[in-house]
This record gives structure tokens, sequence and C-alpha cells, in this order.
């Protein structure tokens, strides 16, 4: 709707996961060294946390783009499974034959797969998001899957990625062997409100605009300021900002239609903010009925050079009953 207005040639701040947009910041840049490193070094169990939008999930894509299609990869997104359904979800992503119908055979069929995957050189990587969810008994039963392991490595590398809680969750008496066995720890911290300003910079010059600065630095810094630095809030605002902007046909995003979207997010609607002190249209039509007294009066221009210029300097700040009641003064003035 809005990308011919803004010269885009695609949306910007779309809520997917596109690596084509990864914004690294030196945290992201680090966790997605430590995710590569753990993987290619087979390091078994690897944690990665970040708080909800932070950007994990694109992270881990772009990490699979990075293994360049040398790994299998199993990525269960539905935490709520018991560890039944996430064993059988591993075995229908590896591509291994329905063949098993128990427990023990499942198991086995995925000891096969990894072998076999060892030696064509393959690393196979299982990935469980929103890792929080997953209850104590789960998390160890998973914690056995790395018991599929040759003398000298594991063959299936696990990683836990899920909000600040699954590091607390980590830390049960109950998960204690889970917690030794984890090799490589990575988190991802929001953005500054510097990072932010690069990060809008960034999607906007990715996705073919010509004006890197369409968002005012007033405007930014209050994006900043409402998603404490966090890419999903600032996605979903900033796209609410440029559907406004199209909408008032305006070219530049500044901090009034930032702050209609915020509005707009919290409460479902778009509530245009009034000039201070009152409506504007108030205090422009009170005061042109009194430059138009004042000027076609003699005694009026006399009392315009002496109050015009404080009037016309305070205008914006004044509230509309104080013209008001200059208006009351002027017209008294002028009967006597």
């Amino acid at each position: 709707m809005y990308l011919t207005f803004f010269g885009l040639k695609e949306k910007p701040f779309n809520a997917t996961p596109d690596p084509g947009f990864l914004y690294l910041t030196p945290g992201h840049r680090e966790a997605l060294a430590q995710l590569l490193y753990g993987v290619q070094m087979k390091k078994g169990f690897i944690v990665l946390t970040g708080e909800v939008g932070t950007g994990k999930t694109t992270l881990l894509h772009t990490l699979l783009q990075r293994l360049d299609g040398n790994a299998s990869v199993a990525f269960i997104f539905n935490s709520t499974l018991p560890f039944d359904g996430i064993l059988e979800y591993m075995l229908e992503d590896f591509g291994v034959a329905k063949t098993a119908t128990t427990h023990a055979q499942r198991l086995f069929a995925l000891n096969s797969f990894l072998i076999d995957s060892r030696r064509a050189g393959q690393n196979a990587i299982l990935i469980l998001d929103e890792a929080q969810n997953l209850d104590a008994p789960t998390l160890e039963q998973v914690r056995l899957l790395s018991n599929f392991e040759t003398p000298t490595e594991k063959l299936l590398q696990i990683l836990l990625v899920g909000q600040p809680e699954l590091g607390a969750k980590l830390q049960l008496p109950q998960l204690r062997q889970l917690k030794q066995r984890i090799g490589l720890r990575c988190s991802i911290p929001p953005l500054t409100p510097e990072q932010t300003a690069d990060y809008i910079r960034s999607r906007l010059k990715v996705a073919g605009a010509s004006d890197l600065r369409l968002f005012t630095d007033r405007a930014v810094a209050r994006i900043s300021e409402y998603s404490g630095g966090i890419p999903r809030v600032i996605n979903i605002v900033c796209d609410h900002c440029l559907l406004f902007g199209y909408a008032d046909q305006k070219r530049k995003i500044d901090r009034d239609i930032v702050e209609q979207a915020i509005g707009y997010v919290e409460e479902g609607r778009r509530e245009r903010r009034r000039a201070p002190g009152g409506s504007q249209s108030r205090w422009v039509t009170a005061l042109q009925w009194v430059l138009g007294v004042l000027a076609v009066t003699p005694l009026g221009w006399v009392a315009f050079l002496v109050v015009g210029p404080d009037v016309l300097r305070n205008v914006p700040s004044l509230a509309a009953t104080y013209l008001l009641d200059l208006l009351r003064s002027v017209r008294d003035l002028l009967v006597r």
C-alpha cells in the first residue's frame, strides 16, 4: 500500500524472521559466532536465550544458511509436545522412513540415521525453540539423546532456544546432569538507542529506500523508548508509522505519527494529537478574529502595535481560553 509512496521495493518491517534483514549488533554477531562454532565443533548442547522478539529465530535461520546445506536439521517450534511427539517430529524432519511404531524403535531409527549422517560427513542438528516451556521430565529425555555419540564426538547437536526463563529452569536440581552437558551459552541483548536508529536505517536500506532518514531523530528516539530495544516491537510500530504517513501523505515520519502508531498498538485506535492548550483550529480562528477586528479600526492598529508582537510570538503555546479572554479585552477597548 505505501511502498510506491515511500519509494520502497518491499516492506521493510515485516514480522517474519527473514535473514535478509538481519541486523548484527555486537551481541548478535557474538551469538551467531558461538552457534556456528558449537555446531561445527560438535559441542553437543548449546543454549541460546533472549527476550521475546529480540531476533532469536532470525538468528537461527541465518545459522542454517551459514551451514551451507552441510547439515540435517530438525527444527521444532511447538514446545508443548511431549517427548514422544518431539521424537516423532524429529524423525519426520530428518526424513527417516515411517517404519518405527514404538518408542524403542524410534530411538533405534534415530541412532541409525545419526550414524549414517556421520559417515556422510553431515552434522545432525536438533533445534528446540521456545524451550523454556518444556517441563523438566521432557528436558531430561532430551538430555538422553546426547548419549548418541562415538568415542570422540557427539552425533547429535542440540540447540535449546528460549526466553531468559530457560536459564532459570536449567538451574533446577533435577536438571543438573543436563546443565553439566551444556557446551556453550549465548544470549541476545535488546538494542541500544543508537542501535535502534541503525536498525531502522538498515531495514530501510535493504527494502530499497532512497531516504534512510525517513524517520526523524525525535521519532526514532520515541520508538526506542517505547520498544525497549526489542526488534519485533520496533517492526510493528514502524510498519504502522509508514501506513499512517501514507494515509496523511507525509514523506517524513515524525514523533506525532509515532505517538499515533503507539496509541493504535496499545488501544487499537488512532488518535490524532491536539495542539497544546486545546484544539488548533480554535486558537487559529480566535487569532484571525482578533487581527480582523484590530485591522479595520484606527484604534485597532494602535492596539495591534502594542499587543500584536507578544500575541504572535506566544500563540503556539497559549490556551484557547487565554485567547478568548484576550478577544474580550480588545473588544472592550474598542467600544470605549
